[in-house]
């Protein structure tokens, strides 16, 4: 079987234009997530949270390829949900205040049995710190609009603001949490190239 691609296949969801900014409705999807608070930069439990996330997703994976269904695809991206307590004082710059969630995209075939199994395998061969406060969750945002961010984080500021602009010239309002979707590997790519879907849900 060839492996599926599930970013070409919601290409419409994982592969926006840095050109303009588009309304999209995003659909129900299955995720496994972790809380957390604080800088994502310095924070110990943000790492922690990555590690385990991308450990069971894999785990999965390679479960799901050995299965009966044989399906292999690609893990899905690292994203995440950033909020703080008042949303109309969401800055970018003051990390230390933000609440976040992390979260990878979980195809159909993923069930709450086979994340269960997983768990077990992971916690027998590596158990990583924060593979307890995993959940597998499913998350429904709705219309929302996003572009493609090219460039270090800490230079999203002027895109974040304008798809608020855009939500807001539009006659809709900012509702839900800020959400970014990480679709380069930092640890290999210039910082100059990062690719960053930056989202904002809306109503």
């Amino acid at each position: 079987m060839d492996k599926v691609d599930y970013k070409k296949e919601l290409k419409h969801l994982y592969k926006p234009s840095p050109l303009k900014i588009e309304f999209r409705d995003i659909p129900k999807m299955n995720f496994l997530m972790i809380d957390g608070t604080g800088d994502p930069n310095t924070s110990l439990a943000y790492k922690e949270a990555i590690e385990a996330l991308f450990t069971l997703s894999y785990t999965l994976k390679f479960m799901i390829k050995k299965g009966e269904s044989g399906i292999d695809y690609g893990v899905m991206p690292l994203e995440g949900l950033w909020r703080v307590d008042d949303m109309s004082k969401f800055d970018p710059n003051k990390k230390d205040d933000w609440k976040w969630t992390a979260l990878i995209m979980q195809p159909e075939v993923v069930t709450d049995e086979l994340v269960t199994r997983a768990t077990e395998e992971v916690r027998k061969k590596k158990n990583p710190k924060a593979l307890s406060k995993i959940r597998f969750e499913t998350f429904t945002e709705g219309k929302a609009a996003q572009t493609l961010h090219i460039g270090p984080f800490s230079e999203e500021g002027p895109t974040i603001k304008k798809v608020h602009d855009f939500i807001i010239d539009n006659g809709y309002k900012l509702s839900g949490k800020h959400h970014e979707i990480y679709l380069s590997d930092i640890r290999r790519a210039a910082p100059e190239k990062w690719k960053t879907i930056i989202r904002q849900p809306c109503n």
